[in-house]
């Protein structure tokens, strides 16, 4: 077990992970202060961003299909090659076409990078051992915020956004071909493995009893967690997005920026744990209400805090333990509910959903925010307990 490939492609996917989040998921928000810069107006550069999340919903939803025609460890190659591009597009675009043109790509990058990705990754290697694989490989992702975030803006300041996109791209490209080419083009059955390092021919539990998948909008099994994943999300990035201009008027700024980077540090402590916890037989459906639930207590303890320190930093914290969870339970749903062989298919449209969903959240909420502030905390607490009942029918 201890030297068991499989551990070694989950930290090739964490490594996948924060490229894949720091470039395609952190990266968004500070281009497009970049771009403003330009004279553009921030509806513009806004409605890019959009376009770049809704791109790669396009892509992720078609994942498993690349993976089974090209391979993982091509798809990956491709994938870092074209967030390469996209942001160095991003960065070079003198008209609001070319901006436009470069999310495509940057969007298709962040797609085979992202949370389908990871799955695909790391699923063939566990069964058993899966939720605590999925939790070490997604922690990649919010390493990829802590990062990224305050990287890409050194960088731009420094250097130019041209530069920075260029540095950034060839690190990718370079981090994600090597690993390609030496841990994600095997698979267990190629090497003589079982998955979770069991010895060859060991039995494996299965859901070959689970009907399989014909029609997804029409199977309840996918539109309860379909649905239940794109509320969580759009909650969680329409909450995310205003947090810091929210925090600062109490925090201040650099203490907003902290704050934030709190829920980073919680979000890595709540999967982790809840990794470890999904042993099998736990019902994984009850344990992503329980995960809204305590966002929704965040939210609540943040909405009565009245900028006092504390309770800000206490709600923060309760918001952020749930933040890895939205990413990483969704495929562990899949695997429980759905046959193996539909489980690649069932996370990609999930994640194509939520993609799509949350790709509205920023604008959404700040028209809350304009409204009313307490508003943006109602609707987010709502979001999740929706997500919460929804997610509990089966």
């Amino acid at each position: 077990m201890r030297g068991f490939f499989g551990w070694r492609v989950v930290g090739a996917a964490f490594v996948v992970a924060v490229f894949g989040w720091g470039v395609g998921f952190y990266g968004p928000p500070v281009f497009l202060h970049a771009v403003e810069q330009r004279g553009w107006p921030v509806w513009l550069v806004s409605a890019a961003v959009t376009c770049h999340f809704l791109s790669g919903a396009l892509v992720v939803a078609q994942m498993s299909r690349l993976h089974a025609r090209f391979g993982i460890a091509a798809v990956t190659r491709a994938g870092a090659l074209a967030a390469a591009v996209g942001v160095l597009g991003w960065a070079l675009a003198a008209e609001p076409w070319q901006l436009f043109l470069a999310t495509l790509a940057s969007g298709a990058g962040w797609a085979t990078t992202g949370a389908a990705a990871i799955n695909a990754i790391v699923t063939p290697w566990f069964i058993r051992r899966r939720p605590a694989a999925l939790a070490a490989a997604f922690n990649g992702a919010s390493l990829g915020g802590v990062v990224f975030s305050p990287l890409w803006v050194a960088l731009i300041g420094e250097l130019g956004f041209g530069l920075a996109a260029l540095l950034v791209g060839l690190a990718m490209v370079g981090a994600l071909w090597w690993i390609a080419a030496r841990y994600l083009g095997r698979s267990p059955a190629a090497m003589g493995l079982a998955p979770d390092g069991e010895p060859p021919g060991a039995p494996q539990p299965r859901n070959a009893g689970t009907a399989a998948l014909v029609a997804p909008w029409r199977d309840r099994r996918f539109v309860t967690l379909a649905l239940a994943n794109a509320l969580g999300l759009f909650a969680q990035i329409g909450f995310l997005a205003h947090l810091v201009s929210l925090l600062a008027p109490s925090l201040g700024a650099q203490g907003a920026g902290m704050a934030a980077g709190l829920a980073t540090l919680c979000a890595m402590i709540g999967r982790t744990a809840l990794g470890h916890a999904l042993r099998p037989g736990v019902d994984r459906r009850r344990a992503a209400a329980a995960n809204y639930g305590v966002q929704v207590a965040g939210l609540l303890v943040l909405l009565a805090s009245s900028g006092h320190i504390l309770p800000v930093l206490a709600g923060v914290a309760l918001f952020g333990l749930g933040l890895g969870n939205a990413t990483s339970l969704p495929p562990l749903i899949a695997q429980q509910d759905f046959r193996d062989a539909d489980v690649a298919r069932v996370v990609g449209l999930v994640v194509a959903v939520g993609q799509g969903a949350y790709a509205f959240a920023p604008a959404t909420f700040g028209l809350l925010r304009l409204a009313d502030p307490a508003a943006l905390f109602l609707a987010a607490a709502a979001c999740q307990g929706l997500a919460a009942a929804i997610v509990l029918r089966r």
